[in-house]
């Protein structure tokens, strides 16, 4: 697999400020959709310009949570976003990581022609099922990226390979999960199988774990990785480097490290396929600078496998 850096550009919205902690990123409407795991809003560019886009309620009367203000804990860790269709709409499907109640929410955007709504639904007991398919602590759960593979959604946990918790996923019937998602089903009766374990190798012994994910034409799918050196799956932690990996019929193929961005290690955290061919891919990736203050990054890749 080879890997082309196309360009980087840093993310802001309209008036400048910082479009902080990107977390996921997929198509909406007429341009895409940026999470910020920290916020209550998204990022929506359309022709090079950001408006923000409400996903959840403010908390606490805040709208971004942050450990110097104490609220980190209030976050919605919204990490992963998925193009999908409800009710004949297109729309983003964002799912919070997990291992605290704030962060087992999910998120339905659809574009309307008065402007945008959202749903949000608590799917705290479809998390339960997970982390017991998993095998993994709730409170140990860092489910960070997600793709659509025909009619199933399959779910990425991050999991701390150097503290031995290897990255997983599991599947879930798309449609279930809709439902579950606008109220129409019970989240503890989604069907959660076909547990698959990944093994990415390491970097400097800090083990590669699994960002996000997205679906090529071919069935395989594309996966970012990130090694992280984090104490646990709330704190962040000195990121010493980033790779995309190939994956089939849950096999990992070719591992790649992705160059260093303006000379620093830049922690990929959301994919989105821009156009495919006959094996290639152009994709844009987006980067959390782990920096409230510091804008994120959008990357241009160019990848043939």
């Amino acid at each position: 697999m080879r890997i082309a850096l196309d360009g980087v550009r840093e993310l802001r919205f309209g008036d400048g400020t910082p479009v902080r902690a990107a977390s996921g990123v997929a198509p909406f409407g007429d341009g895409f959709l940026v999470a910020q795991d920290d916020a209550t809003h998204a990022a929506w560019f359309r022709e090079g310009r950001a408006t923000p886009v409400r996903l959840v309620p403010a908390r606490q009367g805040r709208e971004t949570f942050d450990e110097a203000s104490g609220t980190k804990h209030l976050k919605p860790d919204l990490e992963a976003a998925c193009e999908v269709t409800t009710d004949g709409a297109r729309g983003v499907l964002l799912l919070g990581s997990g291992s605290s109640p704030e962060r087992m929410r999910w998120s339905l955007v659809n574009q309307r022609d008065e402007g945008t709504d959202h749903r949000v639904a608590d799917l705290a007991p479809l998390y339960d099922v997970v982390a017991g398919v998993l095998d993994v602590p709730l409170d140990l759960l860092n489910l960070e990226g997600a793709c659509v593979l025909g009619t199933a959604l399959r779910w990425y946990h991050r999991g701390m390979p150097s503290a031995g918790w290897p990255s997983r996923s599991v599947d879930l019937p798309l449609a279930a999960a809709l439902d579950a998602a606008l109220g129409r089903a019970a989240p503890e009766d989604v069907p959660v199988t076909n547990p698959v374990t990944y093994h990415l190798g390491a970097v400097d012994d800090v083990g590669l774990a699994i960002t996000d994910a997205i679906a090529l034409p071919d069935g395989a799918v594309l996966v970012s990785a990130a090694a992280e050196d984090s104490p646990n799956p709330r704190d962040d932690g000195p990121v010493v480097a980033s790779a995309l990996a190939l994956v089939r019929d849950g096999v990992v193929g070719p591992v790649v490290e992705l160059p260093r961005i303006r000379d620093a290690v830049s922690k990929v955290e959301g994919l989105m396929l821009v156009e495919a061919g006959v094996g290639e891919a152009r994709v844009l990736a987006v980067a959390d600078a782990d920096d409230p203050g510091t804008a994120s990054v959008a990357i241009d890749l160019g990848v043939r496998y």
